[in-house]
């Protein structure tokens, strides 16, 4: 039988579910009848991907802000340093919000141009025009407000300056701002830190202590275990939380590895077929235009099966079309090109034949992937089926 299909990924539509609802059943019985309603035929190594926000969702994984202050309160004493947290109402604006209530005195600083997933603050071309080192300099308020002037700051996409946003969460004007690209510049100003910064924030975090702080936290350590009633995340904490009500965040979801495994497990058992499952997120990849990076969560996947782990093993069609099958045509380079792929070594790290393959984690594919099928508005397929994935030319 021909094939004429390679990778192919659907979205399939789903209920609105709620807490307590067998996540696992409506996830088998949606893609059973996506497969007998559209004709779909499952095939071994398929992947079933579902986003993190359904997880949390039925594991009524959710903190409310009075529960965050008081986790705050818990482990710091006077003031607070919050180092390079995102520009997001959605993702830091109630947890900055959180931290303003407690009282204390907080410090927030600010990576600039932009911050880690490329949000800016300031344009670029400002810091040629001024004469500024971004390695170097620091600027406090008044220096950033003659920067960027009256109108100055302002977010291309959401029209927010998020600057005003976190200073006005302050309760008795007890948020100042800075902005640095250096750590270490923070202890020169407190030793009570809170790690933001989602990427780095292990290095961080170990640089502080390294250092001599008082205290280092990341927001991994907020709400990794219950307050009073509240949900929690024991690995990521705040990490991966999102705006769900204007008082209270829904966390990354728990023990998404068991859940992935059970999926899978599920499957097979309505199927017969050894389908992969994973949990994903934001995906990896960057906008262009806005030049932001879309990855907003600690990972891209918190769970999966064992046959997603790994990068692709794969060589360069073109490459060697170019070279070594330059000299045929038809169905002698077809013939060819699916020998070459059939005997290729089973580790072509630093092989010429990978040339532009740029092989990445699968997970992080299959999530960026699923997360762009699946959106991030209204289409309502949080349910991603991935088909021919693990093929290739010569299967």
């Amino acid at each position: 039988m021909t094939r004429y299909c390679g990778t192919v990924a659907r979205g399939l539509l789903a209920p609105i579910v709620k807490k307590g609802d067998d996540l696992i059943t409506i996830i088998v019985d949606t893609v059973l009848n996506a497969c007998q309603g559209e004709g779909i035929t499952l095939k071994e190594k398929d992947v079933v991907a579902v986003t993190e926000s359904l997880v949390a969702r039925v594991q009524d994984n959710y903190a409310s802000i009075e529960s965050i202050i008081k986790d705050f309160n818990e482990k710091f004493d006077d003031e607070i340093a919050v180092v390079f947290p995102i520009l997001s109402r959605n993702r830091f604006y109630l947890i900055m919000k959180a931290i303003a209530q407690t009282g204390k005195k907080i410090k927030v600083f600010f990576s600039y141009p932009t911050d880690e997933v490329g949000n800016p603050l300031m344009d670029v071309q400002l810091l040629h025009e001024k004469g500024l080192n971004p390695y170097q300099d620091v600027l406090d308020e008044r220096a950033y407000r003659e920067l960027i002037g009256d109108y100055g700051g302002v977010h291309l996409f959401t029209g927010i300056n998020y600057v005003d946003l976190y200073k006005d969460t302050a309760v008795s004007d007890n948020v100042s701002v800075y902005f640095t690209n250096n750590p270490l510049t923070v202890l020169d100003y407190a030793d009570e830190i809170l790690v933001a910064n989602i990427h780095d924030r292990d290095y961080l975090k170990q640089l502080y202590q390294s250092k001599g702080a008082k205290k280092v936290y990341t927001l991994a350590d907020i709400l990794n275990q219950p307050v009073d009633d509240s949900g929690f995340n024991s690995e990521y904490g705040l990490y991966g939380s999102n705006l769900a009500t204007p008082n209270s965040l829904k966390l990354f979801p728990r023990d998404t590895q068991v859940f992935a495994e059970t999926l899978a497990q599920r499957l097979k058992e309505a199927t017969g077929i050894s389908i992969e499952a994973m949990i994903y997120g934001d995906g990896a990849f960057r906008d262009p235009v806005g030049k932001i990076w879309e990855l907003a969560d600690p990972v891209v996947s918190p769970g999966f099966t064992e046959g997603l782990k790994g990068t692709p093993n794969e060589i360069k069609l073109k490459y060697i079309a170019d070279n070594e099958l330059k000299d045929l045509e038809g169905e002698d380079a077809k013939a060819a090109m699916k020998q070459a792929i059939r005997e290729k070594s089973d580790d072509l790290m630093g092989e010429e034949c990978t040339l532009g393959t740029t092989p990445r984690q699968i997970t992080d594919l299959l999530g960026s992937l699923s997360d762009l099928v699946s959106g991030s508005g209204d289409k309502g397929t949080p349910i991603v089926l991935i088909q021919g994935y693990f093929d290739n030319y010569a299967s």
